[in-house]
């Protein structure tokens, strides 16, 4: 496989230079929109399957990660909707994870998630195909002045995550992502009986469809990781290697479920906002081709830990 090792590349703007690459894909360092205005952007405008990404959380507080906040952040992030949509297969989607915020010293939440997901959809013109929420059981309690302290808030231990196509029939699946049975319908299964026929709601269930085997269980649309698995590895290499790691890591089966469900084996994923490439590992695992952007040198070079063959 071939690689330039990120601590040798001097990313200059404009120019965008690339860090690392494998058989399948290449992260880049430099941001979006560096890539957005190179020949490798002009390259791939309607050839991507699946863009999947979690940008900087619209929060209200600046992080070390280089946050935008306000309406700065709105402004931003809106400015990139349509160059985006532009590299979308005309079956392609754009998942998108947003956390949510809270205002500066007080125990309300700011609208800013919710304003920026609709200036986002408006702007790119974008269809909203689902709500999903990633629910992570074994977040730490947070906001800590309104949780732990004050103790009048419960903590907040979810993100939304929005799935958006330009057309009303991006290319999915759902039998790609099925769940186990529960032990309830393995049993249904295994002695055929059930008790069919109209229920309250007035849906009418019958023995002959419900009883067929699927393979599993179609999934709902919360989606339960507890971010404490996934990424030791990534942090082992960190340490290591004397790095520092992403203070902000996805969970790696967020990433699967959607890249599972949303594409084929050889199809494009991009994450315009790499970080430690959870998107873009992941999909190498899967068998996708990937492209990733980060603009942090460091972070370039940390992530090089998800690829054992590096």
């Amino acid at each position: 496989m071939a690689r330039t090792r990120p601590a040798e590349i001097e990313p200059l703007d404009p120019e965008f230079e690339e860090g690392y690459s494998t058989d399948l894909g290449t992260m880049y360092v430099g941001k979006i929109e560096q890539l957005l205005g190179s020949d490798i952007g002009v390259a791939l405008e309607g050839s991507v399957d699946l863009i999947f990404t979690s940008p900087p959380f619209p929060l209200n507080l600046k992080k070390s990660y280089g946050n935008k906040m306000g309406d700065e952040y709105l402004d931003w992030l809106t400015s990139l909707a349509l160059p985006l949509k532009r590299l979308l297969k005309p079956t392609g989607s754009l998942v998108i994870e947003i956390g949510n915020a809270w205002e500066p010293g007080r125990p309300v939440m700011s609208t800013l998630p919710m304003r920026s997901l609709l200036d986002f959809l408006e702007a790119g013109e974008f269809n909203l195909c689902q709500q999903f929420v990633c629910h992570n059981p074994a977040r730490l309690p947070t906001p800590v002045q309104w949780v732990n302290v004050r103790r009048i808030r419960v903590k907040d231990s979810f993100t939304n995550v929005w799935w958006m196509a330009p057309s009303d029939f991006p290319k999915a699946n759902n039998a790609k992502v099925l769940q186990p049975y529960k032990d309830a319908m393995l049993r249904l299964l295994e002695t055929g009986k059930y008790n069919s026929g109209r229920r309250p709601s007035g849906h009418k269930i019958g023995e002959k469809s419900f009883l067929k085997d699927n393979g599993g269980s179609i999934p709902p649309n919360v989606i339960e990781i507890a971010n404490t698995g996934g990424n030791e590895e990534y942090r082992k290499y960190c340490r290591q290697n004397g790095l520092e790691a992403h203070p902000a890591l996805m969970q790696p089966g967020l990433a699967e479920f959607f890249i599972k469900m949303m594409t084929d084996e050889g199809d494009l994923v991009l994450d315009p906002f790499g970080g430690s490439n959870t998107t873009g590992a992941v999909a190498e695992q899967l068998g996708r081709r990937w492209i990733a952007t980060e603009p942090s040198l460091d972070f370039v070079e940390g992530s090089m830990g998800r690829f054992p063959n590096l």
